[in-house]
């Protein structure tokens, strides 16, 4: 049975009535992707919260870190499981396919990280991002120390923790909304 066909249960603008800007971003996206991914077209919902949510997005994710784009990924899929989003579960688990080179790693994480053969620093962060997610009241320095331990410094344990956080955000804007993966994300690196 497919998924269904809607992006969000609370609609999104036509292209047409979406801001210049905006416009020109899904043009960009539609010329290096092939398509729009869904989460923009649902935040276009709010523009400035799209412009906003991109910004963010490009931080912490795209920016110069301690972690890598594949590690930071790999957050993301971790962080989505603990949360059951499927949106995320699905976009990222493409993007870990597609960074790792390895079809697998990507359900692996998203069924079970602690099945999956990870380094001492990789099993380390995915600890560290399903506690944050699950039960943050009780991260203390032990935690961190973990972290440090395998060669994080501060700014490596602010950047995970960040990602923990953007992806906790983004896990419950996308359950709210139902909002619904693009299906060439089911496609990607297999």
């Amino acid at each position: 049975m497919p998924q269904p066909d809607h992006i969000s249960k609370l609609g999104v603008p036509a292209p047409s009535e979406v801001d210049e800007d905006l416009r020109q971003v899904f043009v960009k996206c539609v010329d290096k992707l092939g398509y729009v991914p869904n989460v923009l077209s649902s935040y276009s919902l709010r523009p400035q919260r799209l412009r906003n949510f991109m910004a963010i997005y490009n931080e912490i994710m795209l920016s110069s870190s301690g972690l890598s784009k594949l590690e930071r990924e790999m957050v993301a899929v971790v962080v989505s499981s603990a949360n059951r989003c499927y949106y995320c579960l699905v976009a990222h688990g493409a993007a870990v396919r597609q960074l790792s080179g390895d079809p697998e790693l990507g359900e692996m994480l998203a069924f079970n990280y602690r099945v999956a053969t990870l380094d001492p620093r990789q099993r380390a962060m995915m600890d560290f991002a399903w506690k944050l997610t699950t039960t943050p009241h009780l991260i203390e320095d032990a935690d961190r120390d973990v972290l440090s331990q395998q060669g994080l410094s501060q700014e490596d344990i602010f950047d995970l923790a960040e990602t923990v956080g953007l992806f906790n955000l983004s896990n419950r804007m996308a359950s709210a909304t139902d909002m619904i993966p693009n299906r060439e994300y089911h496609r990607t690196a297999r």
